[in-house]
């Protein structure tokens, strides 16, 4: 096909999509708005301009240039977002490490990631202590004094502390212009198996995201729309796929910022209450844990709108949160996709529905974003009809996902086998065009020729008064190929037995609602079940417990 491209002007400018773009608004429209560390620190978007320059400067005085990779130990924090535009913005690699891994993991993708530089909050010391002798590529460590009283003692040498090293570095820099695809983050997800998997995002990536989500939550008409007049608060950590790119978004809008460091419900539901936050993100445990919380029910959230994502809420949690008058509703997307990739938002019509219907809405994967190319496919390729029931994989192209694994090639071409990144999550679709996950397709459990969604069964089992958390897995069966097992914690003071779980599941199998296959359920009372780094059910390890 023979495309003209456009005439090009010998002096026109250039303009490539770099993330110093996205400070352009709000550093000259709302230079007198807030960003908020705990109950520590207040900085204008002036003071924050001025320490992403310092910072800029000061790395590249210690011999940072572009390519090079600086990698980030901390809490959610402001000098975190400092580092999410001064480190890209000079050319450099920003490396977000998971903090929630263990030495070993962390080890691993400090060397496979080739950090030169690293900063560290003083908390996070004793696990460096550990891998010190072994770390091979960083050339420089700063610290970063944390919140702990006592110090951790270390034999560590620092370049220099963060806060001695702004101060004592002045604020003019120029930042460069540069190639839109130049790679500006990388991070780490963790797999089924072996060493965690390296995602990498390009500036460009990241601006169109940025704008991405900006569209489809800006545009809302009433329900989970953010604007310029929103506090916003990340409950996600900033390691994590840069808290889903809402500190991006929050920064280009010019909002006030609140950052909570260590999460500790106490110091949560203070923030929220004494900085009027109006705009949060969250996994259902971080929810579920602020929620149980007594100072939740003596606070108002009504004015609280909170994207759930990083694992399926329950029609039972949105109920509780609905409860409470929070605008909650559904994002969904993966460490590969940037991440989000669609809203579970409301139309005015959906909002004149019960509560019971609303929540089933809310707790949908939702509606595609602007530029993205979602289709749920069969194992043909071919799409699936848009009816509700068809089930099939997610499979997507947006501008936004990762190109592929970091030095994983054969990897990397199974992600995007036939042209589209496969989510490995099963779905179908509505004529509505809402997308609602069933299951991850190594989760579908298979009783005796027949699929059972193991999300779908928790969300039932979730609506037991008694239950507190569940999970299900699938046990290894002789006769029936598998059969469903459910993991259960029970509330506080509650004594639940297994015969009443199975008969609150009997129950919406007799109504037609969920597969007869599940009287074959057992399940089992535990104390606590197995989570991811980022707070997702860890199913790999719930099975490597339970199962084998």
């Amino acid at each position: 096909m023979k495309c003209i491209p456009i005439p090009r002007t010998e002096s026109a400018h250039d303009y490539q999509l770099l993330i110093k773009r996205l400070l352009l608004h709000p550093i000259v429209d709302a230079p007198d708005q807030e960003i908020v560390y705990r109950d520590q620190v207040r900085h204008s978007y002036r003071q924050f301009r001025e320490r992403v320059q310092r910072l800029a400067a000061a790395l590249t005085r210690m011999g940072v240039k572009p390519g090079d990779t600086v990698a980030v130990m901390d809490w959610d924090s402001h000098r975190y977002l400092e580092c999410f535009f001064a480190v890209p913005m000079i050319g450099a690699v920003l490396h977000t490490i998971n903090v929630r891994f263990s030495a070993e993991q962390i080890l691993f993708t400090i060397d496979h990631a080739e950090d030169d530089v690293l900063l560290v909050n003083s908390e996070f010391l004793p696990i460096l202590e550990q891998i010190r002798g072994r770390i091979d590529t960083v050339r420089d460590f700063i610290l970063l004094k944390g919140d702990e009283p006592h110090p951790h003692e270390t034999t560590l040498t620092f370049t220099a502390e963060y806060e001695e090293l702004l101060a004592s570095t002045p604020p003019e820099f120029e930042f460069p212009d540069f190639d839109e695809n130049t790679r500006a983050t990388t991070f780490y997800t963790t797999g089924t198996t072996g060493m965690p998997k390296g995602v990498y995002f390009s500036h460009r990536q990241l601006v169109l995201h940025t704008l991405g989500v900006q569209a489809a939550l800006c545009s809302s008409v009433v329900q989970g729309c953010l604007h310029r007049g929103d506090v916003y608060m990340p409950i996600t950590p900033m390691f994590h796929v840069h808290a889903w790119g809402l500190p991006y978004v929050a920064t280009s809008l010019g909002l006030k910022q609140v950052y909570p460091g260590r999460y500790a419900p106490d110091m949560l539901l203070e923030l929220i209450e004494r900085e009027k936050v109006t705009f949060s993100h969250c996994v259902p445990t971080i929810l579920h844990m602020l929620l149980k919380h007594p100072h939740a029910a003596k606070i108002d959230l009504s004015n609280w709108k909170l994207i759930i994502g990083g694992a399926a809420m329950s029609q039972a949690l949105c109920m509780a949160a609905l409860g409470h008058g929070i605008d909650i509703f559904t994002g969904y997307g993966m460490s590969e996709t940037c991440p989000i990739l669609t809203l579970a938002q409301l139309t005015p019509d959906m909002l004149k529905l019960s509560p019971e219907e609303q929540a089933e809405i809310r707790c949908k994967t939702g509606l595609a974003l602007p530029l993205v190319d979602l289709k749920v496919v069969g194992e043909g390729r071919d799409e699936m009809p848009r009816d509700g029931r068809s089930t099939g994989e997610i499979v997507v192209r947006a501008p936004w996902l990762t190109q592929g694994y970091l030095k994983d090639h054969k990897t990397s071409e199974k992600l995007w086998e036939g042209g589209y990144l496969h989510t490995g999550d099963v779905a179908v679709r509505d004529e509505r065009g809402y997308v609602k996950i069933t299951d991850r397709s190594k989760d579908v459990i298979k009783v005796g020729g027949e699929w059972i969604s193991s999300l779908e069964l928790e969300d039932i089992i979730a609506h037991h008064p008694a239950v507190a958390e569940v999970a299900v897995i699938g046990l290894p069966d002789e006769k029936w190929g598998e059969r469903p097992l459910a993991l259960v914690v029970p509330k506080p003071g509650t004594v639940v037995a297994e015969k009443q779980i199975q008969h609150h599941v009997r129950e919406y199998a007799d109504k037609g609602m969920i597969s007869k296959q599940v009287v074959l359920l057992r399940t089992r009372m535990v104390e606590t079940i197995d989570k991811t780094s980022v707070g997702k059910i860890n199913k790999v390890a719930l099975r490597e417990r339970y199962v084998y």
